[in-house]
């Protein structure tokens, strides 16, 4: 009876060592830090703009507030004809509200030995905004304004803006082929490594870019550039993915 109670303490010991060394086991083994490998991928894409947006002002000075208003009304009728016989549509151009203010300048005083602020005359001025998909007619018409000059219209052009209208949907493809590119060197690296690539633990992307292609001049940011400058446009984008290592 004593033996059989002894053994039965015996298998209950080792039971009891058993579990606790299993429940130990598995305990370290949920703490241990899982392997993981993160890589890095990279998209880029060339693309031609949609869009573009051109503004340019002209003006009008004169003594009298009023003579200067009317001159500058004649000059917008002159320019509303030129833009619609280079086929320009009223959807695309915007006359903004006419501006008018006092100009003065500042002349030499011999009597009292300085500079005098004086009154010249008032400056009316019309900026015109341009906006379109036609982006082959607009910058035919940019050429061609100085055609204006003939008539005494002094035109202040501003350099043309180039946009694409579907940068949204560029953003989503791309990302999609940097999060695939990233994906093929994580399992390279694994592989390499006799191991295999797990289930995606983490997935960040990171700053979207879009240059001149091939410019020398323009450099990357941390908020991201985006040129408006070229109509040809390099879009480049990275994300950083996290796998689990098996």
């Amino acid at each position: 009876m004593k033996n059989n109670a002894l053994i039965i303490g015996i298998v209950a010991s080792v039971c009891f060592f058993l579990a606790a060394a299993v429940f130990g086991f598995a305990y370290y083994q949920s703490k241990k830090p899982a392997k993981t490998v993160s890589v890095v991928g990279m998209a880029q894409k060339d693309f031609t703009s949609d869009l573009i947006v051109w503004r340019f002002s002209f003006s009008t000075q004169d003594n009298n507030m009023k003579e200067s208003y009317a001159q500058l009304k004649d000059e917008i009728s002159i320019v509303k004809n030129f833009l619609e016989k280079e086929g320009i549509t009223a959807k695309e151009m915007d006359f903004q509200p006419i501006s008018t203010s006092e100009v003065t300048e500042y002349r030499w005083d011999e009597v009292t030995r300085r500079s005098v602020e004086t009154f010249s005359g008032y400056n009316s001025k019309q900026t015109v905004t341009v906006t379109s998909n036609d982006i082959d007619k607009i910058e035919k018409v940019i050429r061609k304004i100085s055609e204006l000059y003939d008539q005494n219209i002094l035109i202040d052009s501003w350099n043309p803006e180039y946009y694409y209208t579907k940068l949204s949907d560029l953003k989503i493809e791309m990302l999609a082929a940097a999060s695939q590119n990233a994906k093929e060197r994580a399992e390279a690296v694994t592989k390499n490594a006799g191991s295999s690539l797990g289930k995606l633990k983490s997935a960040n992307m990171g700053v979207f870019q879009i240059t001149a292609p091939n410019s020398a001049d323009e450099d990357y940011t941390w908020g991201g550039a985006f040129n408006t400058s070229s109509k040809e446009k390099r879009a480049t984008i990275n994300t950083k993915l996290t796998y689990f290592v098996e």
